[in-house]
């Protein structure tokens, strides 16, 4: 089993299939793209050639109380049904934590459903408790509260750490833009 990472433009097609097929069981009708201006990086779990595992890393620069910050955020983890609960998205997520810092995002930000909290507790991102991402667009919001969602962070730089507070009980602006309203 191996852990493959590349621009999801440049999948090549078998693995753009396999993973728009795992997308599909979990959110049928989905659209398997994302907003190119957000670099997107796809990390798949393969065995042999079947992907068991994906998810995608988002990423912009984001302003919040005044300072910059390059974040990144968790987008469509999903794992095969039949694969579930052998860890093969725990793996993905602390190989997503691990890209992120490698990468230099100062940085991760992102919302899940309240029932998982556990599971990115256990990859190693922090609750923020009383936080709030909104996504969309400015003209067009969408408050993860409104969707009764979690928000989690990874503070990897001295300057997000040393700010790390200004990130609980917040109201983090992401705007995404509207094709991935919450990454």
């Amino acid at each position: 089993m191996q852990v493959e990472t590349r621009p999801l433009a440049e999948l090549t097609a078998d693995r753009a299939g396999q993973r728009a097929r795992l997308l599909a069981q979990a959110w049928p009708g989905s659209d398997p793209g994302h907003d190119p201006a957000l670099d997107p990086l796809s990390l798949l779990l393969v065995d042999d050639s079947l992907v068991l595992a994906s998810l995608d890393i988002l990423s912009k620069t984001i302003r919040h109380r005044d300072r910059d910050y390059r974040a990144s955020g968790l987008s469509a983890v999903v794992t095969e049904r039949g694969q579930r609960h052998h860890g093969y998205g725990s793996v993905l997520i602390k190989t997503a934590r691990l890209s992120m810092h490698n990468r230099r995002r100062d940085l991760a930000l992102f919302s899940c459903d309240s029932y998982l909290g556990q599971f990115y507790r256990d990859g190693g991102f922090e609750l923020l408790p009383g936080s709030v991402l909104i996504g969309g667009t400015e003209q067009s919001p969408l408050r993860s509260d409104s969707l009764d969602k979690l928000c989690f962070g990874a503070f990897f730089s001295t300057h997000a750490a040393a700010h790390r507070s200004d990130f609980i009980e917040a109201e983090i602006a992401l705007y995404p833009g509207d094709i991935d309203r919450l990454w």
